[in-house]
């Protein structure tokens, strides 16, 4: 599996000196479009109506969980990233911390796979998770990540987009009525001037 991993890793890395052109959208795509999805989960709560808040909360606890699950599984076991061994080449500063799996794509797929759970956001969840397959392949071009990382990242993004929906009605409705309640207090003189929603 790892020399696979390291075939394709080299298959889809950079060469040492890449077109300008295709190095600055793999740039713009490795490190811009994950801001995408703050932005929607933002936008949705702050002008959506309850259920909608109810979808966005459900999404960003489901990338949380991604996170988390993340964190655990580079505690339990460090893989590193190509340029800690002298692998490809690398045109982006990143920390030299384990690289399975991709926060990044985590975040991106495990939003966008609670988003597909939900008739009313498929449309956008099937369009992030396309995004994704660029971002994917930019991190690895540009030589932080391994193809592995992003099979990783998938698996663990699926699997906290179904852990957050199962657990929707019994564990996430009280936090999700203490974070309303908190949200209609603090942007109460927003909500007066109805700039965004009750």
């Amino acid at each position: 599996m790892e020399k696979l991993n390291i075939a394709l890793f080299l298959l889809i890395n950079a060469p040492q000196h890449p077109h300008a052109a295709l190095l600055a959208i793999a740039q713009a795509l490795a490190n811009y479009v994950i801001w995408i999805v703050p932005a929607v989960l933002v936008l949705g709560w702050l002008k959506g109506n309850d259920s909608v808040r109810k979808m966005m909360f459900e999404a960003a606890a489901s990338g949380l969980a991604g996170l988390l699950a993340n964190q655990a599984i580079g505690l339990a076991w460090q893989h590193p990233r190509p340029f800690m061994i002298g692998l490809g080449h690398t045109f982006i500063a990143h920390a030299p911390d384990s690289s399975f799996p991709s926060d990044h794509l985590t975040l991106l797929w495990a939003v966008s796979f609670s988003f597909l759970m939900h008739p009313r956001l498929r449309a956008g969840g099937a369009a992030l998770a396309i995004l994704g397959l660029p971002v994917a392949w930019a991190r690895i071009y540009l030589g932080v990540h391994f193809p592995l990382d992003m099979a990783g990242a998938a698996v663990v993004a699926a699997c906290s987009a179904g852990l957050c929906w199962r657990a929707g009605c019994r564990v996430m409705e009280p936090a999700f009525r203490w974070a309303v309640a908190i949200y209609r207090i603090a942007f109460a003189p927003l909500i007066r001037r109805g700039w965004v929603k009750w």
